[in-house]
């Protein structure tokens, strides 16, 4: 059987994400993370933006993904908004981008080709969601209705509630978008992992596992192991922010 190690958002905390993988018996040694057994990591999307190393992320992760494929990636709401932005479209600098665009602006024009180039790539080679057979698993940044599952990556629908989640159009007091709690009414027989909303614990919810536990802001960085569903974490080196975890009426 396929055992695959989902890897919730990184937001480019690179310190915690190569300790996560010695946690998780991965040699770091070589030019990139390798398991003994061969298991597969799979990014849950989010690898960039407000954290200090965003663009050593991208490098790790393009290396592991696109040149060596022994891992996978789907994207996130925060990795669409760097490959537009790397498009050349009109993008807001903020919500973390800035940090990403700041770390890329200081490179020398040479070494700015070469990230644009291996982000453009590795965004673009991406399935919009992961369906993992093997692994009785489907991965998708910010979660995906069992009705869902199976359509076109091209469907408007389906690439929204992939990458924000379902959203109502609404916000809340703080500013931010109000979110349908989808899981709620999940009754597929696969599991779901997914990213996107920092909570403090990841949540479990019918066979859907929310596993962006805030490493960004100061929470951790946290793995979903398959077929063993097991957890996996290691603690943040970043600053707490508090009022940037969800709760959850059970």
């Amino acid at each position: 059987m396929k055992k695959i190690d989902c890897i919730g958002d990184v937001h480019g905390c690179y310190d915690e994400l190569i300790e996560l993988f010695e946690k998780l018996g991965y040699s770091t040694t070589g030019d990139i993370p390798r398991h003994p057994e061969g298991r597969i990591p799979v990014f849950v999307g989010d690898l960039t933006d407000r954290g200090p190393a965003s663009l050593d992320v991208i490098r790790l992760v393009y290396k592991m993904v696109v040149e060596n494929k022994m891992a996978k990636y789907v994207p996130g709401n925060h990795c669409n908004k760097l490959y537009r932005f790397f498009q050349g479209n009109p993008v807001k600098q903020k919500h973390g981008l800035e940090t990403t665009v700041a770390e890329y602006e200081a490179l020398s024009e040479h070494e700015q080709k070469d990230i644009k180039d291996q982000f453009i790539t590795l965004y673009q080679e991406a399935p919009l969601y992961l369906q993992e057979p093997e692994a009785n698993a489907v991965v998708a940044h910010a979660g995906i209705r069992e009705d869902m599952i199976g359509k076109s990556f091209k469907n408007k629908k389906v690439h929204t509630f992939v990458l924000y989640g379902d959203v109502t159009g609404e916000f809340d007091e703080l500013g931010r978008p109000v979110r349908r709690d989808w899981a709620y009414d999940y009754e597929g027989d696969r599991w779901i992992v997914y990213g996107h909303t920092p909570v403090r614990e990841p949540r479990f919810k019918h066979k859907t596992v929310n596993i962006d536990t805030g490493c960004i802001f100061g929470g951790a960085l946290t793995c979903f192991r398959l077929p063993e569903e097991e957890i996996v974490s290691v603690p943040s080196k970043q600053p707490e922010v508090p009022e940037k975890f969800r709760t959850f009426d059970e």
